[in-house]
């Protein structure tokens, strides 16, 4: 593991950003790191500022789940570090839908697996015109987490998303946009600007306005929903963890001897 932190937390004027910082294996999550992204959001939760940027560094926002990570486990641990890593990601989701204050995505490069819920849990996304969003569970023999189940329907309709997860489907930049997953789709020079635009227009509202509307979007009976919903995907996924075919498809997909 790198000494470089996990994940990157920086103040300037009102704004903070929260960057995950991963970028030799394209921000893939891994335990330390969603442990490290709780505690960022704890200290975002204590002291809020009025806007978040959320971002990857490198060129991916991130890959999901690190494949490697499961298969360096022995077979005996290997449900411990799913319900780790994957519970700690669905509190991460939970965390971002609480904060008072709106969460831009900079999104750059692939969203893939899991990592999908941190875009979902953002208020506003700007991606990169060549970044794109895929599922991959049914190639690795995973069960959904983060959100592909528990959000995605409510934002594109069920058959929409059973389809994109059955096929395993890549949504493009403008395809998001068009299907209300992304706010906006920008040449790869101007995500700086777009993103920047969109906190500057945050930051001229009222703060306790925003705070009021994300709580309204966001009530407690919403959540909890939520929380549910993530729960089963969790459930389902840890049944899955383990078998002989999950880690089959997962030595295929990563080209690794057995």
């Amino acid at each position: 593991m790198s000494a470089e932190p996990l994940v990157l937390l920086e103040r300037a004027d009102d704004v903070a950003r929260l960057t995950l910082n991963r970028p030799g294996r394209h921000n893939s999550l891994v335990p330390p790191l969603i442990e490290a992204m709780e505690a960022r959001l704890a200290d975002l939760a204590a002291a809020p500022p009025r806007v978040l940027v959320l971002t990857g560094a490198g060129r991916s926002f991130s890959t999901g789940g690190d494949l490697r990570g499961f298969l360096e486990t022995p077979r005996h641990a290997r449900r411990a570090y799913a319900e780790q890593l994957v519970g700690g990601l669905h509190r991460v989701i939970l965390a971002l839908a609480r904060l008072p204050m709106p969460v831009v995505a900079r999104v750059q490069g692939p969203v893939t697996g899991g990592s999908l819920g941190l875009v979902l849990s953002a208020d506003l996304v700007v991606m990169v015109e060549t970044a794109f969003i895929a599922p991959y569970y049914v190639e690795v023999g995973f069960a959904p987490d983060g959100g592909w189940t528990a959000l995605l329907p409510e934002r594109v309709g069920a058959a929409r998303a059973l389809a994109i997860q059955l096929l395993n489907r890549r949504i493009d930049a403008a395809e998001a946009r068009a299907l209300g997953l992304a706010h906006e789709s920008v040449p790869a020079g101007g995500i700086d600007a777009a993103v920047e635009a969109l906190v500057t227009a945050l930051l001229a509202k009222s703060a306790g306005s925003l705070a009021a509307t994300k709580a309204l979007i966001w009530p407690e009976r919403r959540l909890a929903a939520l929380r549910d919903r993530l729960d089963a995907e969790l459930a389902g996924f840890l049944a899955r963890i383990d078998t002989p075919e999950t880690e089959a498809r997962i030595r295929s997909f990563l080209e690794m001897p057995a």
